[in-house]
């Protein structure tokens, strides 16, 4: 049920890739080749038996190339920049440069970090830069034997934009120069995105360094890289540390050392992960078997990415805008200059740009994974997103980091959406992202949704017929185009869609009613508020238990999420993974100490609330939103019953008391800020609150779309408060900076960013996607319901009561906008 469209980011591995490999394992031994016993000798020659074999796929020899692996192209990139034979500033002989294409990958750029360390300047180049004439050196200038290095991409990770090989032997020959500097050139061609989908001829081709990773080629094994060394530079290379495998001789007592005769020998410190190696030659067979080669590939994927383009560049709004901003060099019409990439960003019916987290959870909600951010290349990110230097330096400021969901800055995008094609990948996945796209961004009439006056469609323009055939073994020709009729048939079936961003109108009568703008010092209404509801989650992402009061310790409600339930890596599970977890109700029973556990075709079973100390208490470390936290397992009895609930293998673990054991900072505003906050198995806050006026105002809006009544009880249920209040106006709980609750006083966090889990159906399970599509509509490209709270330690007496009925006070800060939490996770309490 998956649709996978993030290939640049890993291939999938096929099944007969795994059941090959350790069918291998199975029928032989394979030891550690430092060895000289018979099982490794075999390793040994199975080994360069696999060396010879990349060379092959690579249309060269052992005569030209060496092939030294490493743990990924991270690490080959890494090895270039240490042993390159740089000449340092500031010597008798003109010293050398590192020039990389700013369209290059992280770890391209990061290498200008060894090269500064050894006093060698780098030196960035534009893409339009390196065919400038102006670097052409005069004839006495080109003896120069000083070396330089140039790093490019093969094909970028960003745009997946080819950049032409034929710019290796233009520049070692001194047709072309990065810089107008004397000295020789060598050059680095990056290929991991490449090599992925397309044949690379290294006996054309002729680049001195070729590092790739091969799970962006088999999917598996992870892990492991190689650096292809051009014979013709390899003997100049330097190497400082030797490892286990690198000498042929030295001494312990003394500064002596003798490396290895062999390159790949020389280079490969300690053992190499020879099993994964062993495991390139299934991948290399079954590649090979399944496709007919890459040249095959390539031909595939590009005619997938071609469709997509086409598609996707055709659809237009009413009023003629597009619904899509595709970032590429190309126009998608030659395999030779453009790979199976598209990167875009969503666009409203005016052309701003709808952030990529926000499209994310759309996607997910699909079940389609795509990439977003910056995919490790902020220079293309730059380029294409019109994103200047300071830009970034002031994002950063703001809170923005590479990979977390902060992604508009100002109505700014910070990133993009990138979908990806493999040699796997089909016709119905490209067409199950195009219908993602389109029933995402469709509207529904005047009478479906509130407040709306007009309606938004989208028109498709056709699409050519001229698409390139597939061969043979595609079995994906003719490409057909989604015809009118079938979006028409599509939209129909397909009710609950609906788009992101409401017309200007709705977004005008939501604004009347929920200001996002500086707030006031005081409630716009005098009414009083009080708490309608208390609800703990003693295990979490379990069912809610409700209570009329309860006691609140320093790490929130009592026990409110203090059990979790893990599978056997001990990775915790949520409803996103196991939807069924609802359905298991726990109740706690202060006065006997216990908790009891039920569920439908189950048996109860009670847990003391008395914590398990001695022997038999495993302390082991788990982890909540990457947060660590000491937890001890509880035992056999509980593990057989949920494991048999859930129908896989799991735990359950409970919280150490130690409470030492998750003490993190967290920035709060107000009286008192709120240091070493202890937390229990909750993502990012002690409290969860939520406004029935919201809830209110927000069902007529899911309601009018899901074309059916729906119970106010069922919507609260869904998203999951700790503390659910009764105040006149909706979503005026986001203007408050702090509250009191009887003798209690909280502090405001900031709003819950909603993620997949309000989809489902806290009393059946069953999911249903309209409702994290309609909190989106409604909240204007938002996802934010409910605020977070934190005890104010020094305001408090532990334990004291929280009590339904209890009024709410509620303090305003003055132009103070509540921010999310700065967490790179979804921020739900699970």
């Amino acid at each position: 049920g998956i649709t996978y469209l993030d290939h640049a980011g890993s291939a999938l591995f096929p099944e007969s890739l795994l059941k090959a490999f350790t069918d291998d394992l199975r029928n032989n031994v394979y030891g550690n080749p430092h060895s000289q016993n018979i099982s490794s000798k075999l390793t040994y020659d199975t080994i360069e038996h696999v060396r010879y074999r990349i060379l092959q796929h690579f249309h060269t020899t052992a005569e030209d190339y060496t092939i030294i692996f490493t743990s990924g192209c991270t690490a080959a990139l890494k090895l270039v920049a240490e042993a390159f034979p740089w000449i340092p500033e500031g010597t008798k002989q003109p010293s050398s440069r590192f020039c990389y294409l700013t369209d290059s990958h992280t770890s391209v750029v990061g290498m200008r970090g060894i090269t500064a360390s050894m006093n060698v300047l780098s030196v960035p180049i534009k893409p339009k830069e390196i065919l400038s004439e102006k670097n052409r050196l005069p004839a006495e200038e080109q003896n120069c034997t000083t070396p330089h290095l140039f790093s490019y991409p093969a094909q970028s990770n960003f745009s997946g934009t080819k950049y032409p090989l034929s710019w290796i032997q233009d520049i070692k020959s001194g047709k072309l120069h990065p810089i107008k500097i004397p000295g020789k050139w060598f050059v680095l061609l990056d290929a991991a995105s490449y090599v992925s989908s397309s044949p690379l001829d290294l006996g054309v081709h002729q680049a001195d360094f070729i590092p790739i990773s091969f799970y962006k080629i088999f999917g598996f094994p992870t892990g492991l890289g190689a650096l292809l060394v051009n014979n013709r530079i390899a003997p100049l290379l330097r190497k400082t540390y030797f490892g286990g495998g690198t000498a042929a001789a030295y001494l312990a007592g003394e500064d002596f050392y003798f490396p290895r005769k062999s390159i790949a020998e020389r280079f490969e410190d300690g053992t190499v992960s020879f099993l994964d190696i062993i495991a390139l030659k299934h991948g290399f067979d079954v590649l090979e078997k399944l496709t007919g080669g890459m040249e095959k590939i390539k031909q595939h994927t590009f005619a997938l990415a071609h469709y997509s383009y086409t598609v996707l560049s055709s659809l237009k709004y009413a009023n003629g805008a597009p619904v899509v901003r595709i970032y590429s060099d190309t126009d998608f019409s030659n395999p030779d200059v453009q790979g199976p990439i598209i990167n875009f960003n969503v666009l409203d019916e005016n052309g701003e740009v709808i952030g990529f987290s926000q499209v994310d959870k759309m996607a997910s909600l699909y079940n389609i994974h795509v990439r977003t951010g910056c995919f490790c290349n902020t220079g293309a990110c730059q380029m294409h997103l019109g994103i200047s230097n300071e830009d970034i330096q002031r994002n950063l400021q703001a809170g923005h980091v590479c990979g977390d969901d902060i992604d508009l800055v100002d109505g700014r995008p910070t990133g993009s959406v990138r979908i990806s094609f493999g040699y796997m990948s089909s016709f119905e996945d490209a067409q199950t992202f195009l219908k993602f796209i389109i029933a995402t961004r469709l509207s529904k009439s005047d009478t479906e949704i509130p407040f709306q006056s007009s309606v938004t469609k989208l028109t498709t323009e056709s699409v050519p017929d001229d698409h390139p055939s597939f061969n043979n073994a595609d079995k994906l020709s003719p490409i057909p185009h989604i015809s009118d009729r079938e979006l028409r048939n599509y939209s129909s079936a397909t009710k609950t869609t609906v788009n992101w961003q409401p017309p200007e109108a709705e977004v005008e009568s939501m604004r009347a009613a929920v200001s996002e703008t500086a707030v006031p010092t005081c409630r716009r209404s005098g009414k009083p508020i009080t708490v309608t509801n208390i609800y703990l989650y003693p295990i979490k992402s379990c069912s809610a238990f409700e209570v009329t009061e309860w006691p609140v310790g320093n790490q929130g409600l009592l026990y409110d999420r203090n059990w979790m339930v893990v599978n056997q890596n001990g990775v915790c599970i949520t409803q996103k993974q196991e939807p069924r977890l609802c359905l298991v109700n726990p109740s706690i029973d202060l006065k006997k100490k216990v908790m009891v556990i039920q569920a439908e075709g189950m048996d109860p079973i009670a847990l003391s609330l008395e914590e398990t100390t001695g022997k038999e208490a495993m302390i082991c470390e788990s982890k909540v939103c990457s947060h660590r936290v000491k937890t001890y397992d509880c035992g056999e009895r509980i593990a057989e019953w949920f494991s048999l609930f859930l129908g896989r293998p799991c735990r359950l673990i409970r919280q150490s008391s130690d409470m030492n054991n998750r003490s993190h900072q967290k920035n709060t505003k107000g009286l008192a800020s709120a240091t070493n906050i202890s937390l229990s198995l909750v993502n990012e806050a002690q409290y969860l609150l939520i406004n029935v006026a919201s809830i209110l105002q927000l069902k007529e809006h899911i309601s009018a779309r899901l074309e059916e009544p729906l119970e106010t009880e069922e919507l609260i249920r869904r998203f999951r408060a700790n503390i659910v209040i009764s105040a006149p106006e909706s979503f005026e709980e986001e203007e408050w900076a702090e509250i009191s609750i009887g003798a209690l006083r909280f502090q405001v966090v900031g709003p819950c960013s909603r993620c997949q889990i309000i989809c489902i159906d806290q009393q059946s399970g069953e999911r249903n996607k309209e409702f994290l599509q309609s909190l989106s509509a409604a909240r204007g490209r938002k996802t934010n319901f409910g605020i977070y709270l934190m005890n104010q330690p020094l305001c408090s007496s532990f334990p004291d009561i929280l009590s339904v009925g209890s009024q709410v006070l509620p303090v305003l800060e003055e132009n103070t906008e509540i921010q999310p939490p700065t967490s790179s996770e979804e921020k739900c309490s699970g």
